[in-house]
């Protein structure tokens, strides 16, 4: 579901492949709802090992995190910091986990390449960017964690289940069309880096 709140877009899970084809790189938005989180090992034992995911993520989201959590299974659990990680590091594993998975959006940090981009465009998903720097603050918006598996493979990488509540900003960073923003910022750079050569070059041979 899609909704519009003293301004903010907040999506709120599940999501219908129309919720994510009606986002455009670079909108921001808000998200409410049911996540979990999933780094590196979560995706290989679902891409690489063939497990299934203990969770369903189908129409929901991923962000790519290892959360800072205290309490334990008969206490229960509190998020203490979750910080967005690098979500190139999954990278080579994303678009075998959104066709396995039906996960709508994924949340991280940076940007991501033409596997998940394509991924995007076939399946209807999005990626976006949560500013890095607030995992303390983002805490807050955390309502509850609802459950964990594979604690296993430690707290930063096992596949915690929690209840949000206006997670943001989050930046659209690939649509469901294939674009990605990061890209095409890294050729405006490059275009823009050559030009200054040039000038910087013709300010030189004047000079000199």
């Amino acid at each position: 579901m899609t909704e519009t709140k003293n301004g903010k877009t907040i999506l709120t899970t599940p999501f219908t492949e129309k919720d994510i084809r009606d986002l455009h790189a670079g909108d921001v938005i808000y998200l409410n709802g049911d996540i979990v989180t999933g780094r590196d090992d979560v995706h290989i034992r679902v891409t690489k090992e063939g497990l299934e995911l203990p969770a369903d993520i189908c129409g929901k989201a991923l962000m790519h995190a290892g959360p800072i959590v205290k309490g334990s299974e008969e206490q229960g659990y509190e998020v203490v910091a979750i910080g967005p990680t690098t979500s190139m590091r999954m990278e080579k594993l994303e678009y075998d986990f959104i066709s396995r998975t039906g996960v709508r959006l994924i949340i991280g940090k940076g940007g991501m390449g033409s596997l998940t981009a394509e991924a995007c465009r076939e399946f209807g998903a999005v990626h976006c960017v949560l500013p890095a720097g607030n995992a303390v603050f983002t805490a807050l918006c955390v309502e509850k964690i609802s459950g964990v598996e594979w604690l296993d493979l430690g707290m930063a990488e096992a596949l915690w289940s929690m209840r949000v509540n206006g997670l943001g900003p989050l930046i659209v960073s690939i649509d469901s069309g294939g674009r990605n923003i990061f890209e095409e910022k890294k050729k405006q750079i490059a275009e823009r880096k050559e030009e200054q050569i040039k000038e910087i070059g013709k300010k030189l041979r004047s000079i000199l």
